[in-house]
């Protein structure tokens, strides 16, 4: 199912929370919403499930409005502070959470035992929530909001409380969701986004700020390739020279003189990958390193978001 967001804005009382944003996001793709604290993920993830009433704007779902609530049953979600009953035992909680999305009686427990093993809970599955880590309970808040399989899954911090293991095992199990369904998640850790989600929304101060792949905002920000090369066989002023005159080139700078290690900058909008190889083999010189420096995905939040 898709998701169109237009116009969507939320205030309360003086402070916008949500500024008038407008976004897509297609079936079959992971989007992950980053901001800073207070950004406004939060409330635009419960204006999407209808946790929230919005000021302005429409949520579309398939093409129709959301407030209907029609689409209530398609929607998967984990809030940001996970909502548990911690007196119930998992597996208890899971098939009262499967009949209040109105899974057919007889499927309840397939599908209780189905997320108990996606989710890694089997060990668990007979302790009262109380009795959990954060990060089991966590899994419990995964569990649930996927247990009626939703065809949209909005999970808010959706790996807060685990351990690198069990990141690593829920990064996989969101990818392998994100085949079929609509996913939007939001995280603080950047390379869990990277490693995740096919697109990247960044929201700042209630507006949409970046959207787009992690290569595509890194090129955005970067504006011009810088390559580190390491090129020996020869002088280094005549390397250096050399270098500075290939036609894509804007800037060489000398990075180690004995290791012969230069930082090579291109003209915007140029590469110089193939020409800097063509010269090595023309001079009969030894190109032992080339690599293209890389903008963080921290830099880029980092910029975008500081004021």
């Amino acid at each position: 199912m898709d998701i169109t967001i237009q116009h969507l804005t939320k205030k309360y009382g003086g402070q916008t929370a949500v500024d008038n944003i407008s976004f897509e996001v297609k079936t079959g793709e992971i989007v992950g919403f980053l901001g800073p604290n207070g950004a406004g993920k939060t409330t635009t993830m419960k204006m999407i499930t209808n946790y929230l009433e919005m000021d302005q704007g429409t949520v579309m779902i398939n093409g129709k409005d959301a407030l209907d609530g029609s689409f209530k049953g398609n929607i998967g979600y984990l809030p940001e502070h996970n909502p548990l009953y911690e007196e119930m035992p998992v597996m208890d909680y899971l098939a009262f959470c499967a009949a209040l999305q109105n899974v057919p009686k007889a499927d309840i427990p397939a599908k209780v035992r189905d997320m108990i093993k996606v989710c890694g809970l089997n060990r668990e599955k007979h302790k009262k929530i109380s009795e959990l880590s954060k990060g089991f309970r966590q899994r419990v808040g995964l569990a649930q909001a996927m247990i009626h399989d939703p065809e949209i899954l909005i999970l808010d911090e959706p790996t807060t409380g685990l351990d690198p293991n069990q990141i690593v095992e829920i990064r996989q199990l969101i990818k392998d969701l994100g085949k079929q369904k609509t996913v939007i998640l939001s995280t603080h850790i950047l390379p869990e986004v990277e490693a995740t989600c096919d697109r990247i929304l960044i929201i700042d101060q209630g507006r949409i700020v970046a959207d787009g792949t992690a290569e595509s905002l890194r090129k955005q920000a970067q504006g011009q390739q810088v390559l580190t090369v390491r090129i020996v066989g020869g002088p280094n002023p005549d390397i250096q020279e050399t270098l500075k005159n290939i036609h894509s080139v804007h800037e060489v700078v000398m990075l180690n003189e004995s290791e012969q290690r230069y930082e090579l900058t291109s003209k915007e909008n140029m590469t110089s990958n193939e020409a800097v190889f063509q010269v090595c083999v023309q001079r009969a010189w030894t190109l032992l390193e080339m690599i293209p420096s890389e903008t963080k995905l921290e830099d880029i939040f980092r910029d975008l978001t500081l004021n």
